[in-house]
C-alpha cells in the first residue's frame, strides 16, 4: 500500500507551520493565508523526519573564526552600489521587487552586461525567452559579449547549471515562476516561492555567488509570496515609479551590509535606465512664481541628505468633518502636527480641508520634517509665500518644541550648495559656524518658527 504524502499548511505571512488548515494563523492573527506544503517523506523505522543518519554538525568557537575583508563587486551604477551598501557582497542574495513595467529586468540587464566584461556573469529568465531579452538588450545598445543567458524555470535545473559554470553574478526572473518538481504545488504558491528560494540562497551561501532575485509586489504594494522570503535574504529593494513620472526611485527595506532607507534615483529614458547623481537638483524643479505653502526641507535618506519640496493647501472645507490628505507624508503625522499647531501656535484650521504633498513621488518617513511641513501649512494658510532661498528641517513634538535631527551640519551644507541662503532649523542642530553665505536661525518651540516666518 503506498504511503500517505504528509503536508503542512504554511502562513503566508508569517511562514508559521500548522498541522492542518485554519482560517486564522495562530501565530500571526492574519486570516486566509495559509497554503499546504508538501513534506518529504518520513524515513523508515519512525525516526524523526530531517534527524535520521544525521551527523554531528561542526561546532567552532567565534573567536576562532577568520575573517577576510572581501572587496565588493561595483554593478557600475552609483546609485546602485550605494543602496546595497557599496556594492555586491559575495555570497549575497538581493531580492528586488517593483510594480510591472518599473524596469526591474531592465536594470537588472544592464547591470550584467556591464559586469559580464570582468566576470562571469548568468541571467536566468523564466517570463521572458532569450529572443526577447536579446531584442531590449540590443534596443538599449548594451554590450552582449559575456552575458550568458538561460531560459528556464524548473529550480533544480538552474542550481545544477549554476554550480557546473560558478558564475560570479547569477540573477534569477523571477521567483514567482519558479518550481520545484518534488513538491507537488503549482509556481507562485507559498510553497513553491520558499522552497526555490531556500536552494537558492543555499546555492549562493556555499559557492560563493552574488544572487539577484526578481520579486513580483501585490496590489497593495508589499512583495507577492510568502513573508519567510524577506526573513532568507539579505538585502530587499524596492524600485518604486509613478504613472506620470519618467524618475524612478531605489529603496532599500532592509540591508546587512549596508544601510537602510538609502534611496537611489534613476531616470527612464529611451536607453534604459540611467543614474541620477544629483536627486536634489530633480526635486527642486519650481515655477519661476512663488506661491504660499510651498517650502524646501532637507531630510535624510539612508547615509546622505535630500533636498525636496513639500507643498502645503488649506481651503474652507464645506463638510462638516475636514479633510486631511497627505501624499508622501504620513496621514495620522499630520493630523498630529495639525493639533501642536493649534494647541501651541494659536491657528485654528478645525474647519479647513489641509491638504500635503511632497513633489517628486517620494515618501518621507523621517521627522526631520514636521517642521517644514507646519510652515507651509501656515503660509497656505496665510496666503504669504514664503521666501524661495529658505530651508527648514525639525522634529516638532507635542509639547510644541523643536527638537534637532540627526545630520544637521550635513543637511546645511546640501542647502548652501545649492544656493539656499537662509535656514530656519532647530536649536539643537544650529552651527557654531554657519556655512559662508548662509542665515541660520536656531528656534527651540514653534512659537519661535512663527515668528521666524515674520522677520
Amino acid at each position: 500500500m503506498a504511503r500517505k504524502t504528509a503536508s503542512a499548511y504554511v502562513c503566508g505571512d508569517c511562514g508559521a507551520e500548522h498541522g492542518k488548515w485554519q482560517g486564522q494563523c495562530s501565530d500571526c492573527g492574519a486570516w486566509n493565508t495559509l497554503s499546504e506544503f508538501r513534506l518529504p517523506a518520513a524515513p523508515a523505522g519512525g525516526a524523526p523526519r530531517g534527524f535520521a543518519g544525521a551527523a554531528d554538525g561542526r561546532v567552532t568557537r567565534l573567536a576562532e573564526v577568520e575573517v577576510a575583508a572581501e572587496p565588493r563587486l561595483a554593478t557600475g551604477f552609483g546609485e546602485l552600489d550605494l543602496v546595497l551598501g557599496g556594492g555586491l557582497v559575495t555570497g549575497s542574495c538581493v531580492l528586488i521587487g517593483g510594480e510591472p513595467g518599473a524596469g526591474k529586468s531592465t536594470l537588472l540587464l544592464q547591470v550584467l552586461c556591464r559586469l559580464g566584461a570582468s566576470v562571469p556573469v548568468l541571467y536566468v529568465t523564466g517570463e521572458e525567452s532569450p529572443q526577447q531579452v536579446a531584442l531590449r538588450a540590443r534596443r538599449l545598445e548594451l554590450p552582449l559579449g559575456g552575458l550568458e543567458i538561460m531560459a528556464e524555470t524548473s529550480t533544480e535545473t538552474i542550481c545544477a547549471t549554476a554550480l557546473r559554470r560558478v558564475p560570479r553574478v547569477l540573477v534569477v526572473d523571477s521567483v514567482q515562476v519558479l518550481h520545484c518538481d518534488d513538491i507537488g504545488a503549482a509556481p507562485g504558491t507559498v510553497s513553491q516561492v520558499r522552497e526555490s528560494a531556500a536552494r537558492l540562497v543555499r546555492l549562493a551561501k556555499q559557492t560563493g555567488t552574488a544572487l539577484l532575485l526578481v520579486g513580483h509586489v501585490t496590489k497593495e504594494g508589499a512583495l507577492a509570496g510568502p513573508k519567510v522570503l524577506e526573513h532568507m535574504i539579505d538585502c530587499s529593494l524596492m524600485l518604486e515609479a509613478s504613472h506620470d513620472n519618467r524618475f524612478r526611485t531605489l529603496r532599500s527595506h532592509k540591508n546587512r551590509f549596508g544601510a537602510v532607507n538609502e534611496l537611489g534615483v534613476f531616470a527612464m529614458t529611451d536607453r534604459g535606465l540611467r543614474e541620477v547623481a544629483n536627486p536634489s537638483a530633480i526635486f527642486l524643479q519650481r515655477g519661476e512664481d512663488t506661491a504660499a505653502g510651498s517650502l524646501v526641507m532637507v531630510v535624510w535618506e539612508g547615509t546622505r541628505p535630500l533636498l525636496v519640496e513639500v507643498q502645503a493647501l488649506v481651503d474652507a472645507s464645506p463638510l462638516g468633518n475636514p479633510r486631511r490628505v497627505a501624499v508622501g507624508l504620513e496621514g495620522n503625522r499630520l493630523a498630529m502636527l495639525l493639533a501642536v499647531l493649534h494647541r501651541h501656535g494659536g491657528l485654528m484650521l478645525g474647519d479647513q480641508d489641509v491638504f500635503a504633498n511632497v513633489v517628486g513621488g517620494v515618501r518621507v518617513a523621517e521627522t526631520g520634517a514636521d517642521l517644514p511641513v507646519l510652515l507651509a501649512v501656515v503660509s497656505s494658510f496665510r496666503d504669504r509665500p514664503l521666501a524661495r532661498q529658505l530651508v527648514a528641517f525639525g522634529e516638532v513634538g507635542l509639547t510644541g518644541e523643536i527638537r534637532p535631527v540627526p545630520g544637521g551640519q550635513e543637511r546645511l551644507r546640501e542647502a548652501a550648495k545649492h544656493g539656499f541662503t537662509r535656514a530656519i532649523v532647530p536649536a539643537g542642530n544650529a552651527p557654531k559656524q554657519a556655512p559662508a553665505g548662509m542665515d541660520v536661525i536656531g528656534v527651540r518651540h514653534l512659537a519661535e518658527a512663527l515668528a521666524a516666518l515674520d522677520g
